[in-house]
């Protein structure tokens, strides 16, 4: 079995120092036998320093001078201890002092720990270090215990405001200090590994001290002490007093004796917003007054470390609030497609980006598919992409086509600013006759995967990225079997600095064609497992930009589910629409919806042949529901109102919203589409 083993308590020392045991939890340097020098313990070849001068401290460094000296040190510099020199002989009978940590004898003249300002400065250089590299809050205050314990004092506590004011906000209601986080050494110790005992020891004074939650009065002792800023030990009055209420019932028997603790106010940019309780065991030194400004230094910087931590963390819940409104929810169930989705931010710290794709329904069963891309991942993209893409929606709403949209997406960009540069395409998709239109603004081509497992890149002009202004774009219509599966993506997917874009393509065609493989000729892949296929191309540091992916799988609706007629505008028209929609229902064997649908078809197509001047369009969909359309050439919608009782009409929409699962209208360029839905055995 492995005698390895790892301390589970952290220690604020990077690497073993000169002179200090790895077996002492503390890190306080062991005395030397009867005060002479330490044999010379150097690598094979060094040659052995000479003894120390006269009047110089061989062995005697204190604990914040070596963690000092350890940061000082150049990486892999080795410190070889002075030979023993003539005088250790006698050595043995020099007086010796107690050792102020562990209790044992020191030689004379040798430097008690904390005595020098270099030490301090040392520690605290080192200890704001650690401080400082944690972003959030929890590696802050985590920082500040480790740093602290076990090199300044054997445990720490530390209270923050609940909750903790953000920026310049004016914090609401009494101050609520909550217990974070707390460090300690344990009371034991394996002395010859350095290793945690099997067997936890009994708590200790220092193990029972401090309550979860306190409240700070106004005009109490401990709110004169945090407003007092400066940290205080804990023997004095003011403090003696403020300590029931932050520490409970457990004040007055846990804390040691005399300076051995220091109450620290953690003061951020405006405002308290908490404190920090330094405490010493009785068997090791007390604080010394120098050790206040210590304790001042580790709070200043670990309030202000709070307070940015603070700020950081509501910038990005704001970030990824945003771009969690800026994309689509749930993609929308539309006749005849089947849709798949996936969003990955350029990184953990920049969760916010340009990229956005979109499902948007359209009249006549059809689907707009939108994929767009604007240029950067900050707040600012994130922004022109939520106009950008509100813009798409409303003129997907218009039943504009692909190139006119592009078209006004352009002119929109340009409103917003000079530099305001994206990439987009527009597809349009109809189910009833399986083609899909693209039209495409500087962005990478769609992939289509077909049913047989063969991938292909779309050829689809290229056009001038939205923004440029003065350039026209251009539509394709291209054929959509049943069973194949158009890919939708964002250049973040194939172009990166290991990569060319084109390159990247090819890799993703493959990668598509080699995902269909594995389930058959017959059989296309499932939609959410071929978007996570597709992303496991990217690999380790292969991502420099946001990537956003929208696969559709079409299913059509075959030609024997649909009906379709032309009515002319006339009286006759209503009686002619509920025979012919009879017709259709015993075709498809739905004489159950009999009923229902000539009453329905008959409201809507009288509404329609009111006002039309040219043929009125009706047509049937049989999918997993009956969808009935109507079309005219009036643009104005109508709307569902409540009439009164001396009224002859009004109530045919009324009707329609009672019977019908889902119903609405929709504006069009020629007109308008006025349809519902019903359910079907």
């Amino acid at each position: 079995m492995d005698s390895t083993r790892v301390t589970e308590h952290p220690t604020s020392f990077e690497r073993p120092q000169p002179g200090v045991d790895p077996a002492d939890p503390r890190g306080a340097p062991l005395p030397t036998p009867t005060g002479a020098a330490l044999p010379a313990q150097g690598r094979a070849g060094e040659t052995p320093t000479p003894p120390a001068a006269a009047g110089q401290d061989p062995a005697g460094v204190s604990e914040h001078a070596q963690l000092g000296a350890g940061h000082a040190a150049e990486p892999g510099t080795h410190r070889p201890r002075p030979a023993p020199g003539p005088a250790a002989a006698g050595a043995a009978e020099q007086p010796v002092v107690p050792e102020r940590r562990s209790g044992q004898g020191l030689p004379p003249g040798r430097p008690t720990p904390m005595r020098r300002d270099g030490d301090r400065l040392r520690f605290v250089g080192a200890a704001t270090r650690r401080i400082a590299r944690g972003m959030d809050l929890d590696e802050i205050v985590m920082g500040l215990c480790r740093a602290t314990v076990p090199t300044f004092a054997d445990a720490i506590l530390v209270y923050l405001r609940e909750p903790l004011p953000v920026g310049d906000e004016r914090p609401t209601g009494p101050l609520v200090l909550r217990l974070r986080r707390t460090d300690r050494i344990p009371a034991e110790r394996d002395t010859e590994g350095g290793f945690m005992p099997a067997v936890q020891p009994e708590p200790t004074e220092l193990d029972s001290v401090g309550a979860e939650l306190c409240e700070v009065r106004p005009g109490s002792a401990l709110a004169e002490v945090l407003r007092g800023v400066r940290p205080v030990f804990t023997d004095t009055p003011a403090a003696r007093a403020a300590l029931p209420e932050l520490l409970g019932d457990s004040a007055d028997f846990a804390l040691p004796d005399g300076q051995r603790s220091i109450l620290a106010p953690l003061r951020g940019r405006r405002r308290v917003i908490g404190a920090a309780l330094f405490l010493r065991r009785p068997e090791r030194i007390a604080f010394e007054a120098d050790d206040l400004l210590v304790a001042a230094q580790l709070a200043t910087h670990s309030a202000l470390g709070i307070d940015k931590a603070v700020l950081y963390g509501r910038e990005a819940y704001i970030a990824d609030e945003l771009q969690r409104t800026m994309l689509p929810e749930n993609l929308p169930r539309c006749t005849g497609v089947r849709l798949a989705s996936r969003y990955l931010p350029a990184a953990e710290t920049a969760r916010v980006g340009g990229d956005w794709y979109d499902a948007i329904p359209l009249p006549g069963s059809r689907v707009a598919l939108v994929v767009g891309d604007v240029m950067g991942h900050s707040m600012t993209s994130a922004a022109i992409m939520g106009q950008l893409r509100t813009t798409a929606q409303t003129l997907a709403g218009l039943d504009l086509p692909p190139q006119e949209v592009l078209h006004h997406l352009d002119e929109q960009a340009q409103r917003l600013g000079t530099d305001r540069m994206a990439t987009c395409l527009y597809a349009v998709y109809d189910p009833v006759s399986h083609r899909i239109t693209i039209a495409n603004a500087g962005h990478p081509p769609p992939v289509l995967l077909h049913l047989g497992g063969r991938a292909e890149v779309l050829r689809v002009p290229p056009g001038a990225p939205i923004g440029v202004g003065g350039v026209d774009f251009e539509a394709v219509e291209l054929d959509a079997p049943a069973g194949a599966t158009l890919l939708l993506y964002t250049d973040g997917l194939v172009e990166s600095r290991l990569r060319d874009v084109w390159t990247g393509i090819e890799q993703l065609r493959e990668k598509l064609a080699a995902t269909a493989q594995l389930t058959g000729p017959d059989h296309p892949p499932p939609l959410e497992a071929l978007c996570d296929e597709v992303l496991d191309m990217l690999g380790p540091g292969d991502r420099d930009d946001d990537i956003a992916l929208l696969a559709a799988r079409f299913d059509g609706i075959a030609p024997s589910d649909v009906a379709y007629w032309f009515l002319d505008p006339e009286d006759a028209a209503p009686g002619k629409a509920r025979r012919l929609a009879r017709h259709a229902l015993a075709r498809w064997g739905l004489e159950e919806l009999t009923d229902s649908v000539e009453l329905l078809v008959s409201e809507v197509v009288t509404n329609a042949v009111r006002y039309a001047s040219r043929p009125v369009t009706l047509r049937l969909l049989r999918t997993d529901v009956l969808r009935c359309e109507v079309g005219d050439d009036v643009p104005q919608l109508p709307r569902l109102r409540q009439a009164r009782a001396t009224d002859e009409g009004g109530r045919g929409l009324y009707l329609v919203n009672r019977l019908a699962r889902r119903w609405g209208a929709t504006r069009l360029s020629t007109g308008k589409v006025v349809w519902f839905e019903l359910h079907h055995g």
